[in-house]
């Protein structure tokens, strides 16, 4: 088995940008035993604008911290059966989001959960993994760099909730 040497190696968790919906840093799972991407989000509302739907959510982006609460909204592009990691199905809202990951850059659809009880706010699955042409290396760990708590910090205050439905 050969690996290519123009794909980049990703550990079993990263961290993740969706600036698309102003969340700049959120630490993720890669989850290849699911197909699309997850992202945690409560109080989940859908609306129509000129009959276009969209979706606002609530989100906890960092793990320990109820604190920080971010509201995002998104155009909702499909309404999917999904089966969670305990094989219950339920219907979940579809976005899509550009995502950085190191120097990455890709889009990549989202289906939205309820993830709380879960140590992880996002899973990055196998279709965004293959969009993106990385490898997982699952005895390793953000292999796309790590920052620090206070540059976190720094991040989400300097980001501003993106609340214009022009930019979605």
């Amino acid at each position: 088995m050969s690996i290519k040497k123009n794909k980049k190696t990703i550990g079993w968790k990263e961290w993740f940008g969706l600036e698309c919906i102003s969340l700049p840093a959120i630490k993720g799972k890669i989850d290849t035993g699911a197909k699309t991407s997850s992202l945690h989000a409560f109080n989940i509302e859908s609306f129509y604008i000129e009959n276009v739907e969209y979706v606002k959510f609530d989100i906890h982006p960092l793990q320990k911290n109820k604190k920080l609460v971010r509201t995002c909204m998104a155009r909702v592009i499909d309404r999917r059966m999904v089966s969670d990691s305990g094989g219950k199905k339920e219907k979940r809202y579809v976005i899509k989001s550009a995502l950085r990951i190191g120097e990455v850059k890709i889009t990549i659809e989202l289906t939205l959960a309820n993830r709380d009880t879960m140590t992880f706010r996002m899973l990055l699955g196998r279709d965004a993994v293959k969009q993106a042409k990385m490898l997982v290396d699952a005895s390793k760990s953000f292999l796309q760099g790590k920052p620090k708590r206070k540059e976190i910090i720094k991040l989400y205050s300097s980001t501003k909730p993106c609340l214009d439905l022009r930019k979605l």
